[in-house]
């Protein structure tokens, strides 16, 4: 099987590191690529948000399968141009995908098809955000409707910075055409968040393990938002039922009525969840593997990546055998450039990852995100810069390892978490070892 992986972040490079283990794998592509996945993959210059370069690339390779990785791609409708051209694709049109491109469609499918999620009010307004604001009162939990790559959401108890925010998402002032974007404050859901994704093809559902992650920049949730530090898998704290509890009132619901409406959602739903005292809510849909959850949730997977994908672009997942788990743990923990989720500095030197390699495989490895070559160097390009990750017998031998390696990188400037999966590691009964409350 040919395969074509669309993206350049660590997501893809977990993709495509599965994809090359596998053994049904001949050729593997990846388009744009970085200086990671460059080892594992041939890659090709595409701009991952023309459809039709991207059908046409496959169509010059042969693939037999394209797996389209971030999210703007997919809101973009560059799966509808590949199905166009004949080519299986695993990832949702561009009308699916907005399930995660406005979190206002989100809530309205979500009510639909009767899936327990956060209260909330659409926006257009400063006057409508504050009313809502203040009849959810604190802590405030404000998301941009639109795509803004996992840093659009402020949780806080300043009702200022709250205001602010959804002035910013709303485009106070209003765009020179007039036109206002919109926001969606929500209740804040107590209790710790999972991350539990599904591959379908639109009817058959098929849930993947669950996993952590870690959303805010500094050690203790503390810090702004950004794309996720860190995260771990398996969730020793969670009801051993989680999953088929999610699967029957989020997962599949969700897909039925998408269907039902006439778009059909295939590729891998994201639901973020909470766990709350009340049960089970919704945070979110993405509609594409998260990062860095995949990381972790694909280094527990036994069973050969390709053709999961494929069935769900073929329709035909209800053939599949149930999937394969390993027994061992996985912690990936994110290294980000200077001044993340900030304006990041780019282009300052990465050492360390052959002595990774050399000392720490095949338990630990690196996963790039923001990299590229520069001549025989390999550079940070980006605000997350690497995933290093790591299994293990249980968390915290996982955790111990991951992080050894991450001592090994040198990048100067360069900040990640010391705290992910420590609670978890350390305290493997109580539910009190989730460890990340926020949306």
């Amino acid at each position: 099987m040919k395969v074509l992986v669309i993206g350049t972040g660590a997501r893809e490079h977990a993709l495509c590191r599965s994809l090359s283990l596998d053994p049904d794998v001949t050729a593997l592509h990846c388009a744009p690529g970085n200086a990671g996945i460059a080892e594992v993959a041939e890659l090709h210059q595409v701009d991952a948000l023309d459809g039709k370069a991207v059908a046409a690339l496959a169509g010059r390779l042969e693939a037999d399968l394209v797996v389209v990785g971030p999210e703007a791609p997919l809101v973009a409708g560059v799966a509808d141009a590949v199905r166009e051209a004949g080519i299986p694709v695993f990832g949702p049109s561009g009308e699916a995908a907005q399930l995660e491109g406005s979190k206002a469609f989100a809530k309205d499918v979500m009510a639909e098809a009767g899936v327990p999620t956060a209260r909330s009010y659409v926006c257009t307004t400063a006057e409508e955000a504050a009313e809502a604001l203040d009849a959810f009162g604190a802590p405030y939990v404000v998301k941009d409707d639109g795509l803004a790559a996992g840093k659009g959401v402020v949780v806080t108890d300043d009702l200022q910075a709250a205001k602010d925010h959804a002035a910013g998402c709303m485009g106070e002032p209003p765009a020179p055409s007039g036109q206002r974007g919109r926001v969606v404050i929500e209740e804040f859901l107590d209790g710790p968040e999972v991350s539990l994704f599904a591959i379908t093809d639109g009817r058959t559902v098929v849930p993947l393990q669950p996993a952590q992650d870690f959303k805010r920049a500094l050690d203790g949730d503390e810090g702004p938002n950004t794309g996720g530090m860190g995260a771990y898998s398996p969730l020793p704290w969670a009801d051993p039922k989680l999953v088929e509890e999610v699967l029957e009132t989020v997962l599949q619901p969700t897909v039925d009525e998408l269907r039902r409406r006439g778009t059909p959602f295939s590729g891998l739903l994201y639901a973020g969840l909470a766990i709350t005292s009340r049960g089970v809510r919704v945070i979110e849909f993405n509609a594409r593997f998260g990062d860095p959850e995949t990381q972790v949730v694909l280094a527990r997977l036994k069973t050969p990546l390709a053709g999961v994908l494929l069935a769900a672009a073929n329709g035909t997942l209800d053939n599949l055998p149930p999937l394969r788990w390993s027994e061992d743990a996985a912690v990936t923990v994110v290294i980000a450039s200077h001044n993340y989720p900030g304006t990041p500095r780019t282009g300052d030197p990465i050492t360390g990852l052959d002595e990774v390699a050399a000392e720490d495989a095949p338990h630990a490895y690196v996963l790039h995100a923001g990299t590229k070559r520069d001549g025989d160097a390999v550079v940070s390009a980006g605000g997350r810069v690497l995933s290093v990750t790591a299994t293990g017998e249980d968390l915290a031998e996982a955790r111990d390892r991951a992080y050894r390696a991450v001592a090994r990188v040198r990048l100067d400037g360069s900040q990640h978490r010391t705290d992910i999966a420590a609670k978890a590691a350390g305290a493997k009964e109580a539910e009190s070892a989730g460890e990340s409350t926020e949306a």
